[in-house]
């Protein structure tokens, strides 16, 4: 199978973009796991396909799949590379809507720059202590369309992310299905230094939207923060999460930031 590909970054976070409107073709999960290969495939930390939506819920839907092959339920990186791909893709000059496991988002373009909503947050624990390796730590989490860990350090650079990432990610704490783990720096007010160990790329991504989202959101909780929140993910950009939060719970959860087209190729499958 030859197939059509465009090669995209949100933040350093890198997708593989495929226009499968027609519903021609279906990965397999070796197929995907060939593609995001950064040796013998294109290279992603995931693969974002358009297809059409069946429920009527929203304009388009996408079919996601990390770079293990397995199906993931929301990307706020990739959710804005897609909205971009989207546009170009149909021409399309207005904002529009996609529907994904977690929900249907919203995406709206200010320039190169996108903003998506991300579904309402739920689950959120705080000050939990888990044991680990390296003693009890407190951590908290909040699902943002995918689970996530929060654990505050006083310096990013110097964070165990290859080795306490995985840690929590298994830990039965997080079961069955784990979590993604975020390592969080309060740079001052409102600012935040997020690096992320993310769940079905089994390893540190250059930045993770639905990760820097829940660090904020966590902060207005632990860090009295207020939105919206600017966030330097490892890859060195800014992206801005805001939110409305009443006190009890959280809700319009919106993640701004950059959506790079890098390239388009043709790979045989």
């Amino acid at each position: 199978m030859l197939l059509n590909f465009t090669k995209m970054n949100g933040a350093g976070n890198d997708f593989i973009l495929l226009d499968n409107r027609a519903t021609t073709s279906q990965l397999s999960r070796d197929q995907v796991i060939r593609l995001c290969d950064r040796h013998r495939g294109v290279g992603a930390d995931g693969v974002l396909v358009l297809v059409p939506c069946k429920s009527g819920k929203a304009d388009w839907a996408w079919d996601f799949f990390n770079s293990d092959g397995s199906t993931g339920e929301m990307c706020g990186n990739g959710a804005r590379c897609f909205a971009r791909f989207v546009q170009r893709t149909v021409g399309s000059k207005r904002d529009f809507t996609f529907e994904t496991e977690a929900g249907v988002i919203t995406a709206s373009f200010q320039g190169e720059r996108v903003t998506v909503n991300l579904t309402k947050p739920r689950d959120l624990r705080l000050g939990e202590a888990v044991k680990l390796s390296t003693g009890t730590e407190t951590i908290h989490s909040l699902n943002t369309g995918v689970p996530h860990a929060v654990l505050y350090v006083p310096d990013a650079d110097k964070a165990m992310v290859q080795s306490l990432g995985p840690e929590i990610r298994h830990h039965t704490h997080f079961g069955p299905r784990g979590t993604n783990v975020n390592f969080v720096q309060v740079l001052g007010s409102n600012h935040i230094r997020v690096r992320t160990f993310e769940r079905g790329v089994e390893g540190e991504t250059l930045a993770c939207g639905t990760g820097v989202s829940a660090a904020a959101m966590i902060s207005a909780r632990v860090h009295n923060f207020t939105s919206p929140v600017k966030v330097q993910v490892q890859g060195g950009d800014t992206l801005e999460v805001s939110f409305s939060d009443n006190g009890g719970e959280f809700d319009d959860v919106r993640l701004t930031g950059p959506a790079d087209f890098v390239f388009e190729g043709r790979m045989e499958l």
